[in-house]
């Protein structure tokens, strides 16, 4: 999951670079722009081989090539990681499109070259991983990335939106501090290394199903799930460099909390807009009801 969460950074900052240019809009433009796609193509183009560039000459440098090979981890980290996969895949899936139907071209079009990117962005990562060693190429990844642009693409052609969205939200977790490293020395690295602070949502208003417009459009439930105690991949680890670490129990957590849809506050700020949907994959600390693994029902005055 490092490696995603690096390649969706790039997306990410690009997306709302481009995001308070060019909003995307709610009704998109019925003939091509010239100018913003030749941008979409080029920043597709270049966040694509940047990652690759990446991979082969940083992340794998001093790692052994192998002959091709396969890793089960379906069921690492309580299939958080899996969720991350999930995530990546969603939201460039999500802002490819976005752009290709801001720039003028047709939804059929967008869907085809923009909504499929989450796969087409992380398939070569999974074969990066097929051929090094301490690694290897996950099938479990590999559904991962093709749900997660299946999320996106599946509710754009039934819905011709996003009823439900895809969110993440990342505290950093109380075991990090006792780990001697092994999930992040400071709240950077965290996130990257400590799965017990990511939590996946799926956001939506109740408008959509029930109330109808008895509560405002921004203001959103949203279910979740997480994982706790874990420091190591499939079991705990009993040291690292050296130091004993904490005994903990690894258990699942399912989520209820509120939640905001920036993009249903109105503004008429360009930069707003785009901020706003920048904001929208991330989801806002709020209360919230956690049922766990261990049978525990227990309430958050704020979850991050």
């Amino acid at each position: 999951m490092y490696k995603q969460l690096f390649c969706l950074s790039l997306i990410c900052l690009f997306g709302i670079k481009v995001s308070a240019q060019d909003t995307l809009e709610l009704s998109p433009p019925t003939s091509i722009n010239k100018s913003k796609l030749r941008a979409v193509v080029i920043t597709e183009t270049s966040l694509y081989l940047g990652s690759m560039a990446y991979l082969q000459f940083v992340w794998y440098k001093d790692t052994e090539r192998v002959p091709f090979h396969f890793y089960d981890d379906s069921k690492g980290y309580l299939q958080i990681d899996k969720m991350g996969h999930a995530y990546g895949a969603y939201v460039e899936s999500y802002l490819c499109y976005k752009w290709l139907r801001n720039a003028g071209v047709s939804k059929k079009k967008s869907l085809l070259f923009g909504g499929t990117m989450g796969i087409i962005l992380q398939t070569p990562i999974e074969i990066f991983d097929g051929i090094y060693e301490g690694w290897g190429f996950s099938w479990s990844d590999m559904a991962a990335n093709t749900a997660g642009s299946l999320l996106f693409l599946g509710q754009e052609i039934l819905f011709d939106e996003q009823l439900f969205q895809y969110k993440f939200s990342f505290y950093r977790s109380t075991y990090a501090p006792e780990s001697n490293g092994l999930l992040g020395d400071n709240t950077l690295e965290s996130l990257f290394l400590d799965y017990n602070g990511h939590t996946y949502w799926l956001s939506t208003n109740i408008n959509n199903f029930v109330l109808k417009d008895k509560i405002p459009d921004w203001l959103n439930v949203a279910v979740g799930y997480s994982a706790n105690g874990m420091f190591g991949e499939f079991e705990n680890k009993t040291s690292w460099g050296g130091v004993e670490l904490p005994k903990t129990e690894r258990y699942r957590q399912f989520l209820l909390s509120l939640d905001i849809d920036w993009t249903k506050i109105p503004t008429k700020s360009k930069f707003l807009k785009g901020l706003f949907q920048a904001l929208n994959f991330i989801k806002i600390p709020a209360p919230a009801i956690e049922l766990n693994g261990r049978g525990k029902l227990k309430g958050h005055w704020i979850y991050f």
